[in-house]
C-alpha cells in the first residue's frame, strides 16, 4: 500500500511539473532581446535584427553588408529549426539570400502559430522575425550558466559538443559535461576562465575570448537576477573569435521589483491567455489533463489535493491555488477559469484557512454558483479561519453544495461525482 501511495505521489508531482514548465514560472525572453543583452556587456554575437512585418523584414536584410542571412521565428519555444506553422509552411528557421527571400519568408511565418515539440499542438503565434548573419563556426561549444542546488551554488555547465541537444549529450557521453562551481560573488576566475578554455579546446587567442565569455556571462547571470542562461551554440571561428550563436534566458519572477526593464520584455502572447489572466487577480493557475477542477489555497495542500484524488482514481484538472488575500471576486474568476474546460466534470475546493478566510472563499463560492449557472457537482472542505462562518453561508444559500470535513471523503466524493457525470 505504501509503495502504491508514493507511485501515486510521484505521478502527481510530475504531472505538476510539466505543466509548471508551460507557466511563466521564470521569465523568457526572445532571442534577439537575448543578443541586445549580451552585446550590452560586451559578449559578442553575430549582428542580429529583429523584424515585425514582412516589408521590415526585406528592408533590415538590405542593412546587411552580405545578402545571405539567416532568418529565425521569435517564438518562446525549442525546435524552432524542426517545427511547421499552422499555414503549413515548414520549418522556423530558414537560410536566406536576398532581401526579396526575406521578405517571403517573414510573410510566411508572421502572424501564424509555430508548432514545435514544446508547444503542444496549438502553437504559439509569431510576431517577430529575427535577421542575422550566416558565420559558421569552426568548432561548437555549450555553455550555461544555473542554479544548482544539491550543490549550493551557480555553476558553469561547459561542453565541447555544442549544437545538439543537451541532454542527449549527457545521456551518451556524460564525460563531456563540465561542470564547474562558481563562488556567488566572484563568479569565476580569469585563470579558471583559461584553463576551462584549454579543457574544453579552444585554441589560441579563442581561448582568452572564450574565457572572458565565460566570465561575462556570470556577470549578467548574477546582476539580472537569471535563473538561466544558455548558450548553444558558443562558436569559435577560424579567426579565433568567440560568438554566442544562439541564447536561451530565463530570469526569477519575484526579482521584477528590482529588474523592470527586463520585465518589460515579457511577451504574454507567448503564454497561456487564462494563465495570464488568472496571474492578473493573484491566482497560480496551471491547466492540467484531468477532469477535477480544483480549487485550492497553498501549494502544499494543492500538492496533498491532486495526491488524494489520484489515490482515489481522479485526475486533477488544474492547479489553482488561490493564495492568502484572495477576494471573492477573485474566487469567482477562479470558477471561470475552472468552467472554460469542457474537461472538468466536478470541482473540489480545500480550503484550510489561516491568512485566507474561509467565510472569503464561502461568499467567492456562492457567488460564483450563483452567476455562472454552476450545474456541475461541487464538493467543498473548509477549516480554519471563519470556518463555521462559512459553513453556516453555504447551507443557507440553499445551493446544490456537497460540504466535508475530511480531505478523503471529500476527494473520493469529487472523483465519483467526475466519473458519474
Amino acid at each position: 500500500m505504501l509503495r502504491g501511495l508514493r507511485a501515486v505521489r510521484s505521478v502527481a508531482r510530475q504531472s505538476l511539473n510539466n505543466a509548471q514548465g508551460q507557466q511563466r514560472r521564470n521569465l523568457s525572453i526572445h532571442e534577439y532581446q537575448s543578443v541586445q543583452l549580451l552585446n550590452s556587456y560586451g559578449i559578442p554575437t553575430p549582428k542580429a535584427v529583429p523584424a515585425f512585418s514582412a516589408s521590415e523584414a526585406e528592408e533590415v536584410a538590405k542593412s546587411f553588408a552580405k545578402p545571405e542571412l539567416v532568418i529565425k521565428a521569435q517564438v518562446l519555444a525549442g525546435g524552432r529549426g524542426k517545427g511547421h506553422f499552422d499555414n503549413g509552411f515548414q520549418g522556423g528557421v530558414q537560410m536566406v539570400d536576398s532581401p526579396a527571400q526575406a521578405k517571403e519568408y517573414a510573410e510566411k511565418m508572421l502572424g501564424h502559430k509555430l508548432i514545435t515539440k514544446q508547444t503542444g499542438a496549438g502553437g504559439r503565434l509569431c510576431n517577430a522575425v529575427m535577421l542575422a548573419e550566416r558565420m559558421p563556426p569552426q568548432k561548437e561549444y555549450y555553455a550555461a550558466v544555473l542554479n544548482d542546488r544539491a550543490r549550493g551554488a551557480p555553476v558553469l555547465v561547459t561542453s565541447n559538443q555544442g549544437g545538439m541537444n543537451i541532454e542527449d549529450v549527457a545521456h551518451d557521453t556524460p564525460e563531456a559535461i563540465i561542470t564547474t562551481t562558481l563562488d556567488f560573488e566572484k563568479g569565476i576566475s580569469k585563470d579558471q576562465a583559461v584553463a576551462l578554455a584549454k579543457q574544453l579546446g579552444f585554441k589560441d587567442k579563442a581561448v582568452d575570448n572564450a574565457a572572458d565569455v565565460f566570465g561575462k556571462l556570470y556577470q549578467i547571470f548574477k546582476e539580472k537576477d537569471a535563473t538561466q542562461i544558455e548558450i548553444n551554440p558558443l562558436a569559435e571561428l577560424s579567426d579565433g573569435q568567440v560568438l554566442c550563436m544562439d541564447a536561451k534566458f530565463g530570469f526569477d519572477d519575484n526579482a521584477d521589483f528590482r529588474q523592470k526593464d527586463v520585465f518589460k520584455l515579457r511577451d504574454v502572447t507567448q503564454e497561456d491567455p487564462q494563465e495570464v489572466e488568472a496571474a492578473e487577480y493573484g491566482l497560480n493557475f496551471i491547466k492540467l489533463d484531468g477532469n477535477i477542477g480544483c480549487l485550492v489555497n497553498g501549494a502544499g495542500l494543492a500538492m496533498a489535493t491532486m495526491d488524494v484524488l489520484s489515490l482515489h482514481g481522479g485526475s486533477p484538472a488544474n492547479f489553482l491555488d488561490v493564495g492568502g488575500g484572495a477576494t471573492a471576486d477573485a474566487v469567482k474568476k477562479a470558477f471561470e477559469l475552472l468552467l472554460s474546460s469542457p474537461n472538468v466534470k466536478s470541482i473540489f475546493v480545500n480550503i484550510f484557512g489561516g491568512i485566507m478566510r474561509c467565510d472569503v472563499i464561502a461568499e467567492g463560492i456562492i457567488k460564483a454558483t450563483k452567476e455562472l449557472q454552476l450545474s456541475i457537482p461541487l464538493v467543498v472542505r473548509l477549516q480554519g479561519t471563519k470556518e463555521a462562518e462559512a459553513k453556516k453561508m453555504i447551507k443557507e444559500s440553499g445551493l446544490q453544495i456537497f460540504p466535508f470535513d475530511g480531505l478523503d471523503e471529500a476527494a473520493a466524493k469529487a472523483v465519483e461525482a467526475a466519473q458519474s457525470a
